[in-house]
């Protein structure tokens, strides 16, 4: 049994999903300077375009190499434009189960790109992976990452209590830590029984393995 994931493309109706490559290195580095990306996350402030290039062509490979995850890029089916990253961590190849998270630029927020590529993303871990098990975390206040996990048939399973660390803006301009709750969720092959129906409706997802 396999314990890396493929170079893989995913598409749906508005979206492909692919691997990041150079030329996402300006709006990647754009979009992971976001207010909203450096209050729920830990990417580094303010985010370099050197730091978008060593993301793309070593921190990814690595991952995916070593079998701990997988790095996507979330980009318009028509444009080509990056939306967005999806991004799998903590995976566990004995229980067939990962961590899922997403990240969407300011732009093309309120649009329902966050959940159509993460219900695409479980959609291929349940069926082309055969992955039983996908997790997220979300900030206790971050109520748009929530809502995509409903969206998409996520099940809350429990509070971490204090388990973490969000950022606030303080006078000077810089960022501040502030610890708070963990929400997790799962999603399981089951629970994308009405999910699955949904997007099957919007045309569905195609994936293409060993994407080059």
């Amino acid at each position: 049994m396999t314990s890396t994931f493929p170079n893989i493309s995913i598409s749906t109706e508005r979206l492909v999903l692919r691997p990041l490559d150079e030329d996402d290195v300006p709006a990647l580095a754009e979009m992971m300077n976001d207010e909203q990306v450096g209050a729920w996350t830990d990417v580094p402030q303010p985010f370099t375009e050197e730091g978008a290039r060593t993301w793309i062509a070593e921190y990814a490979p690595t991952e995916r190499e070593a079998g701990r995850g997988l790095d996507l890029a979330v980009t318009e089916f028509l444009t080509q434009r990056l939306v967005g990253v999806v991004q799998l961590t903590k995976t566990n190849w004995h229980v067939r189960a990962t961590e899922l998270s997403y990240i969407v630029a300011p732009w093309a927020r309120g649009e329902g790109y966050a959940s159509e590529a993460a219900l695409a993303t479980a959609q291929w871990l349940f069926t082309d992976q055969k992955f039983e098990r996908i997790e997220l975390r979300t900030a206790a206040d971050n109520t748009a990452s929530q809502q995509v996990a409903q969206k998409i048939g996520c099940i809350s399973e429990g509070v971490l209590r204090n388990a973490c660390i969000a950022h606030v803006r303080t006078d000077d301009g810089t960022w501040a830590d502030v610890r708070t709750d963990f929400i997790v969720w799962s999603l399981l092959p089951e629970d994308l029984d009405g999910a699955g129906e949904q997007l099957a409706d919007s045309g569905g997802f195609t994936s293409f393995g060993e994407w080059n």
